[in-house]
Parts: C-alpha cells; structure tokens; sequence
C-alpha cells in the first residue's frame, strides 16, 4: 500500500514508535525490507539515495520501488533521500515517489532554507512529504569523512527553520555518523528532545545503523519517528555470499542473491522490531 511520508509518520506518531527507513538501490534489497515489513506487520519506508545513482539508477529503480509499494500488504513510503539538487527531487517527484529528503545542510544556513522552500512547494504540489536536514553529520551519506565534521544542529535555529520552510519532518545532527562506526557513537538525546519540543515535528535519525538498541528506544522516546538504517543491513548480505562460496561452489549467481537478499530481510527485522517496539 503506497502512501506519503506524512501519513507513514503519523502512524509512527500515533504508535510512539519510529519506522524504519532502508534505502534499497536494488531488486534484492527492495524485496528483503518489504518482505520483513510484512512479516511482522509494520510500515516501512524504502529509499533511493542520490549517492546510489551510478549503482542502480533512479529511472530504473524508481518504478520498481513504487510497484512494490503499491502491492505490498503493508503501509510503504517510497522516499528519494540526500537529494541534492532540485531537478533530480523533479525525477523522483515524476516517478511517483511519495517523500523527499532535500539535503542542503553543506549550504549556508540561508541558501539551505531557499532551497527547501522551493523543494517544499515542488513536493506539495505532487502530495509528497518533505524531510530536510540542519547541521552536518560527522560523514556524509556514504561514510566519507565530512569536512568540517559534526555541526549539531541549535535547537532555536530549528524551530525557525521548520517554521518558514514548512517541511513535515527534520533531521537533526546530533551526534550520529553515515557508514560503519568504528566505535560506539556518543548521542546527545536529550537534544533530541529538546528540538522535538519546540519544533513540534517528527524528527529522523541519519546514520541509525550500529546504534545500541537503548539509544534507539531513547531517542524513540525522545521523538525520533523515522530511523535510517542500510550500513549494517548491506553488511549483513555482504557477509551471507562470503559464507556461503566458503562453503560450496556456488554456479549461479542468484544463489548468492538469494543468500543476501535472506540475509538482509533478518538483519532488517531485528532493526524493525527495535524501532516499532516490538
């Protein structure tokens, strides 16, 4: 069932539980997230991230991602995250995509809420969500270190922001990183809900692979309604097709698909029974 990113997190909101968020840049990754989705009976929201394109390119997937959708047996958002520029938001939005995350937090603080703005009135126009982001991760999208690393995101800043760029939900930085971490990752939840607080939005969290299950409930609790999660997941697929050729001759190559793609479905629902607080 395809709905928009409002309406998949005001389920979450409803429920004081965050959905999960896996981007998906291929047919295995698509079916591994819905079918987990559906297994335990929760919404879910599958991405296309704009650093995916030369993986598996938004024309080609996108259709994909919203078919699934629309025949899954749950509520599924079909997002565009980390996009970076607003004709490639216009692909996604043509697509039939049903949220956008415009991501413009490496800008000035005024050319990112210009550019918001029109992103938000671009989304509106198709009946698409809008997630923005304020501050800097201590690596962008991809795991690359960032420049100037982690910029947390002021909570008086926000409450602006949100107001003239009238996006439906916010990522603030707060101390989460894209990527693998290499050691436990020390969060200032209590930022968190001071934002959600004076912003009265469903906020999101980026990076939310690796992230201890009791930083997750807190942050939940806090107000996080939507979680980020594909490092981990990917790794998990990763690891299955090198256990599996150590342990056989493996002739074709959708075995070793299958073998992720099961892989990948188990390490989703673990995240998602956390996230719906299951």
């Amino acid at each position: 069932m395809l709905v928009n990113l409002v309406e998949i997190l005001k389920l979450a909101e409803e429920k004081k539980c965050a959905v999960g968020a896996f981007n998906t840049p291929n047919l295995e990754c698509v079916n591994a997230v819905i079918d987990a989705a559906e297994k335990l009976d929760v919404p879910v929201i599958i991405s296309h991230a704009e650093l995916h394109e030369e993986v598996s390119p938004l024309y080609k997937i996108g259709p994909v991602m919203v078919q699934a959708a629309k025949a899954a047996r749950v509520p599924v958002c079909v997002h565009l995250d980390h996009c970076e520029t607003l004709d490639y938001m216009a692909q996604a939005l043509e697509l039939g995509f049903t949220g956008v995350m415009y991501d413009g937090s490496t800008l000035p603080y005024e050319e990112n809420l210009a550019n918001t703005k029109k992103a938000v009135a671009m989304a509106k126009a198709c009946n698409c969500g809008v997630e923005a982001e304020l501050g800097a991760l201590a690596s962008r999208e991809g795991g690359a270190a960032s420049a100037s690393g982690p910029v947390y995101t002021d909570p008086d800043e926000a409450v602006v922001f949100c107001r003239e760029t009238g996006i439906d939900a916010l990522a603030p930085s707060f101390g989460t990183a894209h990527g693998i971490y290499k050691s436990k990752p020390v969060l200032d939840l209590e930022r968190v809900k001071v934002i959600a607080e004076k912003t009265g939005l469903p906020l999101v969290m980026h990076g939310g692979s690796g992230v201890s299950p009791e930083d997750y409930r807190t942050g939940i609790r806090n107000g996080l309604r939507k979680i980020n999660y594909y490092s981990y997941m990917s790794k998990a697929g990763t690891n299955a097709v090198k256990e599996l050729l150590e342990k056989q001759d493996v002739t074709f190559f959708h075995d070793l698909a299958l073998a992720a793609q099961k892989a990948m479905q188990a390490d989703a629902e673990k995240a998602m029974r956390v996230f719906a607080g299951l």
